[in-house]
């Protein structure tokens, strides 16, 4: 969500957009009770090592990942879900929030016996690997964060018309369909949809002092033309976070991952294998 340059962006049709593939058969799938929800997770690679968890970003699933899991489960144990609410997962009475959800990912990794990953967050998802960073430091051996922002001050002013936006327009409309079709709620969107917006509206409001803290080796990643967030913001999280490395992906936005897959991939490969547990 950063760049400055974001009428670059602008200037691209939904065609840049790769959608994701179907996700490759899963090893285990399935809903868990975790907390108040009953939330869907799946493991690739069972039997593998190096285990990488994968949370996808806010209003989408962990379908969203189909451009990512092949790459990723040639050497790695990888581990999806849906975040509460989202995708295939229910949603309680309870506000959504980051350090809620941060909560069930930790149980989903308790049930499934999985002491440690290495946590590649994506938007929201990069939110709640910065919250577990901080708060369950023991669980991650390294983070790979794109396109978060650590407060609501880092979100850009001149973020566009989202609804008529040439590659977030689509993309949005795609995680609707996508909702409707996963759910076991599929007429709740526009309640769902509200409720996440509520949380964008006052989180995440990490201070400077609890970011500090974090020991787990990280990447802040972002595109040169993110939409959302601003440069100097990701560039100062980048900072915050002892010894974090600033990558930013050039001519790609917020949807890096749908837009130039190959680039993201080589990015997020080359992290995951540098002085990988």
């Amino acid at each position: 969500m950063a760049g400055a340059h974001s009428n670059h962006a602008v200037a691209q049709s939904a065609s840049q957009l790769t959608f994701p593939a179907d996700l490759p058969r899963a090893d285990e799938s399935g809903r868990v009770r975790v907390s108040d929800i009953d939330m869907w997770y799946a493991v690739f690679n069972k039997g593998g090592e190096n285990p990488v968890l994968l949370i996808h970003g806010g209003l989408g699933s962990a379908d969203n990942w189909g451009n990512q899991l092949p790459a990723l489960i040639k050497s790695h144990k990888v581990i999806v879900a849906d975040s509460r609410g989202h995708g295939r997962s229910t949603r309680s009475e309870r506000r959504i929030g980051y350090a809620i959800m941060t909560d069930d990912y930790v149980a989903l990794l308790d049930r499934l016996e999985i002491d440690k990953v290495a946590l590649v967050g994506l938007s929201d998802g990069a939110i709640i690997g910065l919250d577990m960073a901080m708060r369950y430091p023991e669980r991650l051996s390294k983070l790979w964060a794109f396109g978060a922002n650590y407060n609501v001050a880092g979100l850009r002013p001149d973020a566009p018309d989202v609804d008529n936006h040439p590659l977030i327009g689509p993309a949005l409309r795609k995680l609707r369909q996508d909702y409707e079709k996963l759910s076991p709620t599929p007429t709740d969107y526009d309640s769902f949809f509200k409720a996440v917006n509520e949380m964008w509206a006052k989180e995440p409001d990490y201070q400077p002092e609890q970011l500090a803290r974090i020991t787990t080796p990280t990447v802040i990643a972002d595109g040169e033309h993110d939409e959302f967030i601003k440069r100097a913001h990701t560039e100062e999280l980048a900072r915050l976070v002892p010894g974090a490395k600033l990558v930013i992906l050039p001519d790609v936005g917020h949807l890096a991952s749908w837009q130039n897959p190959r680039l993201f991939n080589e990015e997020m490969m080359r992290f995951l294998g540098e002085g990988a547990d």
